[in-house]
């Protein structure tokens, strides 16, 4: 059976599983380069069809979609004509009837130069629950499919932002939802928006921020924003007004009037302090939510999906405190809306199929380039390269000498984070490297820390408490030993935010990096995703090489070719 599963919204994106196996999923803003774009996946939608080697789109079973009711591009799309509320066609008719064609009156319709989906069989395309299927990419990448209780918590979609589920075998069960009473998401962002960061951006900003700050000197400032849970239960409703929306540039921004009254806290307060405030609330609050249903159930499995679980903070505070009442914890690493195509493609897949587990070890779903296709670029832009035999000796050579290096291997990486094929890479061995990536390569505010990529085998030397972490979505406390050894990976709360590197699973990188260790001792890498501020990660080699030129890297990795300033 092969479904496609394709979210059309903030992170449009389109994956497509071949009997209960992702063959590949991507977002639309690595196609278009504009980051969280809201088009229709088309070129997203093409690539997997080119991915699963199947000649066209109708030799596709189903196709399953993220929202109870399509935007109208995606109607438009597959040539579904009820694309249109009856006034607008009442509207529309009267145009031509009276005024001609002049007005620009027209239903919406692709040019021929877009690929033509509209013979697709509109009865094998299923639209299903945004929050349903958010869960659904969360339970069916579980490695088993015993009971879990399922958390989905984002801004909104399809009228619910926060909701509890439960799952065994095929079947996934709503328990409780509630919507903007109940917004977690919604109210972290109007604090990042306060911040004067991009309302489903730069959440990660807000969290970056809050260690630098001290939450004691404002605490209660934001209350009347946040829902309060006590335990399983909503004990005061969030006081956020209407929602808002602005579209710049085929991407979605969402906002509230209540972030003017944020960013007047911020003036009085400080910014350190209100981020330190609000990661308070956000952290206790859905700890809470999940203790709190954990206890009632009695269900210690729990699956997390929906924006609020980037939270990597929150993650390990649900981790760390858990004593014995979670024995599993499972956040599905593109827990966004990108990953919403992943679930809506399980979703329908395994209404007809048995879930009996699957086993998560890597995003790489993405396009690749192969070293004649590489090459073949560097000699029409007249460039001077070298092929290198072993890359990954050459390229930690280059890092101990503590230089910048780009590696641009294999398939692209699903989801937000670079995880060792689209990478900028630099020794984690001197603080001040954090500094200088910040300001001369990603162009960004000074503050935002860097993750670590290490070889599992080391993961115990490294870090406390830790479990498996193959995609940085949970980040550990730093072993008192090592934080100064590794400083420039450090985050100034004393966490690191890891990706554990498995030989078995990307070779190449575990080479790289075990080949650092040779040469520094530590085994473990700065690793940071291979792009500037405010641009989605690297996805061709021609981007690739503009990046390159366009910043403060030292040496690139394409494939096997070298390139150095």
């Amino acid at each position: 059976m092969i479904v496609l599963g394709i979210h059309s919204g903030h992170d449009s994106s389109a994956a497509i599983i071949i009997d209960g196996k992702i063959i590949a999923d991507v977002q639309e803003e690595r196609f278009t380069r504009v980051k969280h774009s809201s088009n229709v996946p088309i070129y997203s939608i093409q690539y997997c069809i080119k991915a699963a080697g199947i000649a066209d789109i109708n030799a596709i079973d189903y196709i399953s979609l993220s929202w109870e009711n399509n935007p109208r591009g995606l109607n438009t799309l597959f040539g579904i004509t009820d694309n249109y509320s009856s006034k607008e066609k009442v509207a529309i008719n009267i145009a031509r009837t009276f005024f001609g064609k002049s007005l620009g009156m027209k239903y919406e319709k692709l040019p021929i130069y877009y690929p033509d989906y509209t013979n697709y069989d509109k009865a094998k395309i299923i639209n299903n629950n945004h929050h349903l299927v958010h869960a659904a990419s969360a339970y069916f990448t579980m490695p088993s499919n015993e009971k879990c209780l399922i958390f989905t918590i984002d801004g909104a979609g399809d009228n619910t932002c926060t909701a509890i589920w439960v799952a065994e075998g095929n079947k996934i069960q709503l328990l409780q939802k509630y919507y903007k009473e109940a917004s977690i998401g919604w109210a972290y962002s109007v604090v990042t928006e306060g911040l004067h960061w991009i309302h489903g951006d730069g959440e990660g900003k807000t969290m970056g921020l809050a260690p630098y700050g001290d939450y004691k000197k404002c605490k209660g400032v934001l209350d009347k924003y946040f829902p309060k849970f006590e335990n399983e239960k909503l004990v005061k409703e969030s006081e956020l007004g209407n929602s808002y929306y602005w579209t710049e540039s085929g991407s979605t921004q969402f906002h509230f009037d209540e972030a003017k009254e944020v960013k007047s806290l911020i003036e009085k307060y400080g910014r350190e302090n209100i981020a330190a405030e609000a990661q308070r609330l956000l952290e206790e609050n859905v700890l809470n939510l999940v203790y709190g249903w954990v206890k009632k159930t009695g269900i210690k499995k729990i699956a997390c999906a929906g924006g609020i679980f980037l939270n990597v903070k929150l993650n390990q505070r649900i981790w760390n405190n858990r004593g014995d009442l979670i024995e599993q914890q499972h956040i599905y690493p593109n827990p966004g809306d990108s990953g919403l195509a992943v679930g809506a493609a399980f979703l329908q897949y395994y209404k007809y199929n048995d879930f009996k587990g699957y086993k998560l070890n890597n995003l790489y779903f993405g396009p690749e380039y192969s070293n004649s296709e590489i090459e073949e670029l560097l000699k029409i832009r007249k460039l001077n390269y070298k092929y290198i035999d072993d890359a990954p000796q050459k390229a930690a050579e280059l890092l101990a000498d503590n230089k910048i290096v780009a590696w641009f291997q294999g398939r692209m990486e699903s989801g937000p984070r670079a995880l060792g094929n689209r990478s900028i890479l630099m020794s984690p061995l001197k603080a001040e490297n954090k500094d200088i990536i910040n300001s001369k390569v990603k162009f960004r505010e000074a503050f935002r820390p860097f993750c670590p990529s290490l070889l599992y085998e080391y993961k115990d030397v490294y870090l406390d408490d830790n479990r498996e972490e193959l995609f940085m979505i949970t980040s550990f406390n730093v072993k008192n030993e090592k934080k100064y050894k590794i400083p420039a990976v450090v985050h100034v709360d004393g966490t690191v935010r890891p990706q554990m590197v498995k030989k078995e699973i990307n070779p190449l990188y575990w080479e790289l990096i075990n080949n650092f260790g040779k040469l520094t001792g530590e085994y473990i890498v700065l690793n940071t995703s291979f792009n500037v501020k405010g641009e989605p990660i690297i996805n061709t080699p021609q981007e690739a090489i503009r990046c390159f030129f366009d910043s403060g890297l030292d040496a690139i990795f394409l494939g096997n070719y070298l390139l150095e300033k």
